[in-house]
């Protein structure tokens, strides 16, 4: 069984999701499909219809959360040491053309959200920064093409936050 990367955050918040899900959204969707089922020819019924395809979705998004739990390792990134980039790391990057700066952090795929700045541990960007330094230049091979990077303070203390640990 492979094991699946994510902060004690992202756990939490699949647990989260999973509860409210089995909970609140199951019991709703039921009811939905019980009331639509009493007006009459189901066939015909747009609304049974539409509560049927509704609770196949719930239900599969039940099963996907349920195994990403039970495959999850979760990685206490305050714990994390060492002066390299790593998971759960929040990385300040320069593109070396335009001079933009971004921040990001590095979670696990169920917890990625490009616009909170949180990437996966899958993502070319990501791949790319595990195990550089700070102010290393690093090479990223993306769909838009070859990208180049370095790796750069992640706050305003001049460094990178390896979840606790920072190199200055």
């Amino acid at each position: 069984m492979n094991k699946i990367p994510m902060t004690a955050e992202g756990y939490t918040k699949l647990q989260d999701e999973l509860k409210k899900l089995t909970s609140e959204d199951r019991p709703k969707i039921i009811e939905a499909i019980a009331e639509a089922r009493s007006h009459g020819d189901l066939s015909e019924n747009a609304e049974y219809q539409y509560a049927k395809e509704q609770q196949s979705l719930i239900e599969g998004r039940i099963i996907d959360l349920e195994s990403a739990i039970s495959k999850a390792e979760v990685i206490d990134v305050k714990s994390v040491e060492g002066d390299d980039i790593k998971f759960g790391a929040t990385v300040e990057i320069e593109d070396d053309e335009s001079r933009e700066k971004q921040k990001y952090q590095i979670v696990g795929e169920y917890e990625s959200d490009i616009e909170n700045k949180k990437i996966s541990i899958n993502s070319p960007l990501a791949r790319g920064l595990i195990g550089k330094t700070k102010n290393e230049i690093v090479e990223i091979n993306s769909p838009k093409g070859c990208l180049l990077y370095t790796s750069d303070a992640a706050d305003e203390e001049d460094s990178v936050d390896l979840g606790g640990r920072r190199i200055i």
